[in-house]
């Protein structure tokens, strides 16, 4: 569909009317959809970066250490995950209320909710990992008189390394695909969730179709790529 050649404006999205490069020579023939994607694609990488680094040190606390509230952390953890979208959406948005930021809900309101929401599945993610490493490399790596800051760079972090990557990739896809939560906190701007759901209304776009395949081959690429350099590992 993304070579697909509309008739008019009010073409279906899915009739396929004849065979055109134009859509990707001109993939911003709507500027306001490259704006949304762009905007998307920000807020995705900044929230993924935090949500990481904070979820990366939590779960290493959870796992590795043992300290007062421990148990209810856990609980604190698993709430986002467990909690329909809507109530997270609609919490956030009267913490935001309460905050007194109701008139400047925007960009950093929404990178703030996905943070929130993207935290939990970095923890849980990252927190796998560990707890399934054995710890038996690192031991060995300190009766060899290596400090605790050389282990963790040289024995640690490169065996926690795949699950922090796995963590930050569902990351990125969970906040570039949010709508509820976004929808609630963003004010006057717009994602690209957003901007499909506004144009579903009229017509869609055929550009939609060429992210939407730009996004199916660069996920098929990481995960080609991954394979391929575990084979060369294991070889």
């Amino acid at each position: 569909m993304s070579f697909n050649k509309p008739i008019s404006e009010q073409s279906k999205i899915y009739e396929f009317n004849g065979f055109t490069l134009d859509n990707w020579l001109n993939p911003c023939a709507d500027p306001s959809m490259c704006s949304a994607l762009g905007r998307s694609i920000e807020i995705g990488l900044l929230a993924t970066l935090l949500a990481t680094l904070l979820g990366t040190l939590a779960a290493f606390a959870l796992v590795r250490h043992q300290f007062r509230g421990r148990s209810t952390s856990n609980l604190l953890i698993f709430m986002p995950m467990a909690a329909p979208e809507i109530v997270l959406g609609s919490s956030l948005l009267a913490m935001f209320v309460a905050a007194g930021l109701a008139g400047q809900l925007g960009f950093w309101t929404i990178f703030i909710a996905h943070v929130m929401f993207c935290l939990s599945f970095v923890v849980v993610t990252v927190r796998a990992r560990l707890a399934g490493m054995d710890d038996a490399l690192e031991q060995a790596a300190m009766d060899l008189y290596a400090t605790p800051a050389q282990t963790f760079w040289k024995i640690t972090f490169p065996l926690v390394f795949p699950g922090i990557l796995g963590a930050a990739m569902l990351s990125f896809s969970l906040s570039f695909d949010d709508f509820i939560v976004t929808n609630l906190n963003s004010g006057n701007t717009t994602t690209f969730p957003m901007y499909v759901w506004g144009v579903s209304r009229r017509s869609v776009p055929m550009q939609i179709n060429v992210v939407g395949t730009v996004m199916i081959v660069v996920s098929l690429a990481i995960v080609l790529i991954g394979q391929s350099r575990a084979r060369r590992q294991a070889g």
